[in-house]
């Protein structure tokens, strides 16, 4: 009986590390693909776009930054996600002939792409 348990309880520790690795790469598939062009793979605003936009691409390592994550989670993300600063974002990725294909978004893949960045 307490073998069945400790294996039970071993497979569901698994699932769940399973579980949130893959959602942490979706988190870092959407980084890498959407937003390390500007923010680079370091998130510390160091992609080639990141000085060709103005106000210059944010570090998001930063203290204040990561404090803005945890506070508000996934606020700040689909903040930028669905309303990208106006027309900054969408300027800056035309202007530098960067054509990003449409992203259906879902509200997992905000939650991932913070717990990405918040990593």
């Amino acid at each position: 009986m307490k073998k069945s348990v400790v294996v039970s309880l071993g497979l569901l520790l698994l699932a769940h590390a399973t579980s949130s690795q893959a959602e942490n790469s979706n988190g870092k598939n959407i980084f890498v693909q959407r937003c390390a062009m500007c923010h680079g793979a370091d998130i510390r605003g160091t992609g080639p776009l990141a000085h060709k936009s103005n106000p210059p691409t944010p570090d998001l390592t930063t203290a204040a930054f990561k404090k803005r994550l945890h506070d508000y989670p996934g606020v700040i993300v689909s903040s930028v996600v669905l309303r990208p600063n106006g027309d900054l974002i969408p300027k800056t990725l035309r202007e530098n002939g960067v054509k990003l294909p449409a992203f259906a978004w879902q509200i997992k893949d905000l939650r991932d792409l913070n717990k990405y960045m918040t990593a």
